[in-house]
């Protein structure tokens, strides 16, 4: 589970996303930032999580958010998860988990009474000075833009 709080300033990253661009936190300066850690791209919850930011594209976009979704899955993966489901956003290949480590989301984790290391669902939601203004760490996937534009 993540350490950072409310209030500390976003750790700055510099990643690939599915085309192979570099993206930085510093490319959001000025602008409000959604980032999203998802566990594995094409699968349900993730779908269903995806969808919905997508599905409300527009809300966000008109009140300055910026949407940026990130796992530990291959450029590949994270095209043809965007690609198939159309986001407007772009999708972070953090392969080497700089970025996913930075926000501390890594972690042990059960699912179906197994216990493994893994990516925790979590949403920050990032001011325009780059400062955490948001931590969502029990994100409801089916009405995750109702938890963040609350």
């Amino acid at each position: 589970m993540t350490t950072l709080k409310i209030g500390d300033k976003a750790p700055n990253f510099v990643s690939k996303d599915q085309d192979g661009n570099t993206v930085s936190l510093e490319d959001y300066k000025g602008k409000k930032l959604v980032l999203f850690f998802y566990p594995k791209a094409s699968t349900p919850g993730c779908t269903v999580e995806a969808c919905n930011l997508r599905d409300n594209y527009e809300r966000f976009k008109s009140l300055g958010y910026e949407i940026l979704g990130v796992s530990a899955d291959s450029e590949k993966r994270q095209t043809n998860f965007k690609k198939k489901y159309e986001f407007q956003y772009p999708l972070l290949a953090d392969e080497s988990k700089e970025v996913i480590n930075a926000f501390k989301v890594w972690g042990p984790k059960k699912f179906m009474g197994r216990e493994f290391d893994g990516i925790h669902r979590t949403t920050f939601v990032i001011d325009e000075n780059g400062t955490i203004e948001e931590i969502i760490t029990k994100v409801k996937t089916k009405d995750h833009t109702n938890q963040i534009l609350k």
